[in-house]
């Protein structure tokens, strides 16, 4: 698959937003998932904002995007979107992630791209799991808003949060992809005021403090 660029912002729920989403919207779905999350014991894909994750076997790399040329943001967008660009294919993420970690051994560069059977890449990297937890997702559409997702999650270390969100091609159309999300959150009637935080966030603050510490320093959090 070509990279998207993920769009999407967090809110939190409850039974009200729950009715004003199924008044507008068709549940697609549940499902649950487990996800597990790796960086170097430094932290070196994360203090660069890189988030590698793996989920029911299938390897995914979320990076972040430089500012839409010539867009007129303010303040308040910038810090209730967030925008990431989104990478399955495993030997892209592979290369991706060598070029970020600093002490990647040279003879890497002449590996066999990884396959999602053969987990030694993460080894000869020195990646470790720093995160793992399971969700529960409730899917929504919206009517008469095409391209827009909601998703309702529950994490199993017992956070709720709510995402719109809305996939764009690489180099596609981002500024519409905000106004179609802040439209909907307009629609739901969501506080606008502040940013929600996610369910990596909420995880690291309570089970890992020092690696949470670091990233609210280097502005990454």
């Amino acid at each position: 698959m070509e990279p998207t660029v993920e769009v999407e912002q967090k809110f939190l729920f409850d039974s009200d937003t729950l009715k004003a989403i199924e008044d507008i919207g068709d549940c697609v779905g549940q499902k649950r998932f487990h996800d597990q999350y790796f960086d170097t014991p430094d932290f070196q894909l994360t203090l660069r904002d890189v988030w590698l994750r793996r989920r029911k076997q299938s390897w995914e790399l979320k990076c972040p995007i430089d500012p839409v040329k010539g867009a007129a943001e303010t303040g308040r967008e910038q810090s209730l979107c967030t925008r990431y660009k989104e990478i399955t294919n495993l030997p892209e993420i592979y290369q991706r992630v060598k070029e970020v970690i600093k002490d990647a051994r040279e003879d890497c560069d002449a590996d066999v791209p990884p396959s999602d059977e053969d987990d030694s890449w993460l080894s000869k990297l020195k990646l470790c799991c720093f995160a793992e937890f399971t969700t529960t997702r409730r899917s929504f559409t919206l009517k008469g808003e095409d391209g827009v997702k909601i998703d309702l999650d529950q994490a199993d270390f017992g956070y709720h949060v709510g995402e719109i969100e809305v996939l764009v091609p690489e180099g596609g159309d981002i500024q519409s992809a905000q106004e179609k999300i802040r439209h909907t959150a307009q629609r739901l009637g969501l506080n606008q005021e502040r940013r929600v935080e996610g369910k990596m966030t909420v995880y690291l603050k309570r089970y890992r403090p020092e690696q949470y510490a670091i990233l609210l320093s280097a502005h990454v959090l």
